[in-house]
Order: structure tokens, then sequence, then C-alpha cells
């Protein structure tokens, strides 16, 4: 009896509190929604809802966190039923009352801008208003976290939270939502960003890699996801069988021509359109009959090293890696003879650079300025040649090489391979590959000769210390 007398004052102060929370929910609705009309169902997914002239359908992210408040009141009432101890249940109680008071918060806010910015109507369309123009950089990056700055319909469904099923209950990865990333300077393009999610859910996706790969190389990485299906060539034709495909020139039938200036293979080999072809960088990379790295070269004159001088550096260990260069497959196709698996990492740079590599090979579509998407201290070897030259600002190398180092085992080698810059700034960049503590295994700088003579070549293999 005197427990129950003792815990009388508890759950009378608790009920006094649900009364006040659950009083308090819809007068913040009424004061700062006055003219926002709130779906039939708060669980509603169905975006098609219509409603009267000049009201507003709350956003999906608001009715999210709507729906969390009330599930949360649910959970409390549960407890205050079941719990036996008063002090753990006044501890649970004031933890998720703070969750409650901060979607309170979340619901004011909103709303209350949902009142100044009315977002387009949520249908299947993502549509994006007449009015293009980018928001200055300040006001993107304030609008951004808001999701403001977009007008596209699917983008701002995008990046609002997605809670798990059992709404409050953390997932295997600990969390209660998932929250899907976009890049920050995707603010600073809204008006593309809107462009690339403007299309039709669940019908094909437009053929729009160009935006895409424009949005990747001015940070917007990375993108969105998209709920369209995918646009293939007509007329594909099934690959031709892994050992004959290294060599084999594709077929015209396996690439969409859409996007590029050459529209058929012929165009990117013949050297009767070598000046209208639409990319100058690797020029030779789609010739896949063309050799390399597989005949020894004069030191004196070629920094180029075979691949056999590289693999008897480590015997038996290089199993995995990476090639960090304008290129159609032809490196990865030359190690896969030698049992090496290599994913290619390029751009399609006015060609079809990463549908060639995937009819040979491995591609992996990511921009200089993205994160390498492997685990720390996985990679055997990285290769790079003809990407990383005398363009290349030291601040931003030293990001790419810190990168490298990351996913590269300890002992992993680190090939440079023919990297050239003006005479006067080779000493600058040396410093810089010096500067990782590698251990230099070849090394090599020569006279690149092609050009007015003012330049200079430079490979090398580093392995990677270990560090404790």
């Amino acid at each position: 009896m005197q427990k129950e007398s003792a815990s009388r004052p508890f759950r009378c102060l608790l009920y006094t509190m649900f009364c006040v929370i659950l009083l308090v929910s819809p007068i913040t609705v009424f004061i700062f929604g006055f003219n926002v009309s709130y779906p039939h169902s708060i669980f509603a997914t169905n975006s098609n809802i219509s409603l009267p002239h000049g009201q507003r359908a709350l956003p999906d992210s608001l009715r999210s966190e709507i729906s969390h408040l009330q599930i949360q009141l649910g959970f409390l009432l549960e407890q205050l039923h079941n719990e036996s101890s008063e002090s753990k249940a006044i501890t649970k109680f004031s933890e998720q009352v703070l969750h409650i008071a901060i979607s309170l918060d979340k619901i004011a806010v909103g709303l209350s801008e949902s009142n100044n910015n009315s977002p387009s109507a949520n249908d299947e369309l993502s549509r994006v208003d007449e009015d293009l123009s980018d928001p200055e950089e300040g006001e993107a990056e304030e609008q951004f976290m808001s999701g403001n700055v977009f007008k596209s319909g699917e983008i701002r469904s995008y990046i609002s939270p997605k809670p798990n099923t059992l709404v409050g209950k953390k997932n295997f990865l600990g969390v209660e939502a998932l929250t899907p990333s976009i890049g920050l300077s995707c603010a600073k393009m809204a008006s593309n960003l809107d462009r690339f999610m403007s299309y039709k859910v669940h019908s094909t996706c437009p053929d729009d890699w160009q935006v895409a790969q424009k949005l990747i190389v001015n940070g917007c990485d990375p993108l969105p996801r998209r709920r369209c299906f995918t646009k293939s060539p007509p007329h594909y034709t099934k690959p031709v069988p892994a050992n004959v495909s290294l060599w084999t020139q594709p077929s015209d039938a396996n690439i969409l021509w859409n996007n590029y200036k050459c529209k058929d293979y012929s165009c990117l080999v013949s050297k009767e359109t070598a000046d209208r072809r639409g990319f100058f960088k690797c020029s030779s990379c789609f010739n896949i009959s063309q050799r390399g790295w597989d005949v020894p070269t004069n030191e004196s004159v070629s920094a180029e090293f075979t691949i056999d001088e590289v693999l008897s550096l480590k015997p038996g260990e290089i199993r995995i890696g990476l090639d960090y260069s304008p290129t159609t497959g032809t490196f990865a196709a030359f190690m896969r003879e030698k049992n090496v698996t290599i994913a290619s990492s390029t751009l399609n740079l006015g060609a079809p650079f990463n549908e060639v590599i995937a009819l040979r090979g491995l591609p992996l579509y990511t921009s200089i300025g993205s994160r390498l998407p492997f685990f720390d201290n996985t990679l055997d070897i990285i290769h790079s040649t003809l990407f990383l030259d005398g363009w290349i600002g030291i601040e931003l190398l030293q990001f790419v090489l810190f990168d490298w180092d990351r996913v590269l085992r300890p002992k992993g080698l680190l090939w440079i391979d023919r990297f050239f810059c003006h005479k006067e700034d080779m000493k600058l960049y040396l410093e810089e590959f010096n500067r990782l503590g590698y251990k230099p295994l070849l090394w090599r700088v020569v006279p690149k000769n092609d050009k007015l003579g003012d330049e200079l070549f430079f490979s090398a293999v580093l392995e990677k210390p270990i560090r404790g």
C-alpha cells in the first residue's frame, strides 16, 4: 500500500506533463500553420491528395516528424502502464520528452517556413520552376540544410530523413533514420540538380549523364539516387566471353552514342576524324590493339616501366588494385592477363570511356575530387598515368595522395606513371611525393620531347611503409 501511495504523485505528475504536451502539439500546429492543410492521415504516403484551392500540403519531412511525435507518445503511454520502477520510468520519460520537444521545434520551424516557401505539389512528375537562377553562395549553403534551395519535389523527397519501419527504434546501423547524402556543392548548382532530378517516377530516366558529370566534376558528389529506369541501347547484344573481350573492339550496338560527337567506334580510332572526335585526353585509348607496358624501354629516354618489371618487385603479392587514369581499360586488361584485378577510374571525357571499360573490365565512375569508395588499407597497387599532371594544384594533389595512401595496404605499391610538368615545377611536385615517406623502388625523370622541350616526365614505383 505504501508503494502504491508513493507512486501516485509520480503518476499524477507524468499524466499532467502528458496533458501539457498533447495540448501544445495542436496549438503549435494551429499557430504556425494557420493556412496549412494537414493531410487526411499522417501515415499516408500517397502524395496525390487533392486539396481545396489555396491550401497547401505539408511536406513529407513534416508529416514524418508529426508521425514520429505521435508514435513516441504511444510508447510513453504504454510504458506508464507497464513500468514497475518509478525512478527508471522517470528517466526514460524525461529522455523521450526531450525527443518530443525537439520534434515540436522542428515542426514549428518547418510550418513557419512552409507559409513563406510553398513547395510545389509532390505529384509523380518532379518539376523544375521556370526560374532556374541559383542563389548566392552564402544563401545557398544556409538554405541547403533545410532543402529550400531546391525546387524539384523529387530532390526534396530524397534528402529528407527516412525513418525505420519501427519509428523510434534503431536499426542494425545504430540509427533511427537514414539520411540520404548529396554533396555540399549541390546547393551551388541547384538548378542543374533540379534538372537532373526532373523525371517521371517509375519511368525511363533521361539520357543525361552529361548533366550528372557536370555536377560531379563541380563537387556535387555524391549525386542523389533516382527512381527511374536507366535507358539502354535499343539493340544491345550480349558481351563476348571475358578472355576474348579484353582485346576485341566493342560492338557499336552496345553503346548509347547520343551525347557524343562520334556516332560509332570507327570514328573514335580513325585518323581522319582526329580533329572532330570530341576528346583529346588519351587520344589513342580507343585503339585497344595498341600495346603498352610490355616492351622494355631505354631508361635514358623513356619514363615507362613494364608491368612485369613492377610485378617482379612483389612476386605473388599483387592481387587487386586501381587504375586512376583516362583509360578504356587497357592497363586493367594487361593486369588481368597477369591474374591481377584492376578497377579503372575515369570520367567520360567527350567519349564513351566508361562504356568501353565495362565491355572489357570493371569501370569506376569517379571524379578527381571524390573520395575513393574503398575501405582503408585494402588495395595492393594504385596506378596513375596522364591524369594528375602539371595542371593540378599542390593542395588538391595532397588530398589525392593522402586518399591513395588511405586505401593502399601496408607495403602496397603506388605506381606514378609518366607524370609531367614544366621543368621549373618538377622539384615542387617531387617534394610532395617524397613527403609520403614511401620507399622508392623504381624512380626515373627524363625529358618530355614531344612538345617545346621545357617539360619533364616523372615515373616511380613507391612502397607504402607500415605505420604503427
